[in-house]
């Protein structure tokens, strides 16, 4: 069951952005009134508060937080980190950490998906970093070592390491991450938040097993996408 709210990261932009449109229509109603004179200026005002409304309700549904409480049995089960759609499952080279292959799993979330971010699973948070990057197409193979993005690494209790990646797209503009190493990632707990297009890339040992393809839909903190083998 989920219980939408707005999320903490959305709170100071919607409210400056409702007296950003609040200010913008009463200059707009000023304006077309002081030329009453035309007969459609009622009508450019309605398109105003039309447009207006409509930018105020798609930032304030972007900014929905719903509340996900998931039960597993297994410990080793690996949770959807975000909403979106499955779009990498292979194994690569991992550089920046595990100087290792692993298996990278990457969901691409489009600016309508919920773009707060869970832990996957539940350990010890080993790293947390963030770096600066360039902003291209978040969809993109190259996006995951050259845009801007924040890693942090995680240690089960079976001494078995995962690595989650946000990574910005080319819309956008700031990545948030609540993790800090030394403390405990938690199930069922915010891990950041994204804002507008980017994706979440996970970094699995080899011999993972998924119960995800590409190409299909996942929602953060509900969808089982593997379970770590022992």
């Amino acid at each position: 069951m989920t219980k939408p709210h707005i999320h903490r990261e959305g709170r100071n932009s919607i409210i400056g952005l409702i007296l950003l449109l609040f200010v913008v229509n009463v200059l707009v109603f000023l304006g077309f009134h002081y030329w009453h004179s035309s007969p459609y200026w009622s009508v450019f005002f309605a398109i105003s508060l039309i447009i207006t409304a409509a930018l105020l309700v798609f930032v304030t549904y972007f900014f929905r937080s719903p509340e996900r409480i998931i039960e597993v049995e297994d410990p080793d089960f690996l949770i959807a980190p975000a909403d979106g759609r499955v779009v990498v499952i292979e194994p690569v080279h991992e550089d920046e950490y595990f100087h290792e292959d692993r298996l990278q799993v990457s969901i691409f979330m489009s600016p309508l998906n919920v773009h707060a971010n869970w832990y996957p699973i539940e350990g010890h948070i080993l790293v947390s970093e963030h770096q600066k990057g360039r902003h291209k197409g978040a969809w993109l193979p190259k996006s995951s070592i050259e845009n801007e993005r924040s890693l942090v690494v995680i240690e089960t209790e079976n001494k078995q390491q995962i690595a989650v990646r946000q990574v910005a797209g080319a819309m956008a503009r700031r990545i948030v991450t609540y993790a800090k190493a030394g403390k405990h990632a938690q199930r069922n707990t915010h891990m950041g938040f994204i804002k507008l297009g980017s994706r979440v890339d996970m970094y699995l040992p080899l011999n993972t097993e998924l119960f995800v393809e590409v190409g299909e839909a996942v929602r953060g903190n509900d969808t089982i996408i593997g379970r770590l083998n022992p």
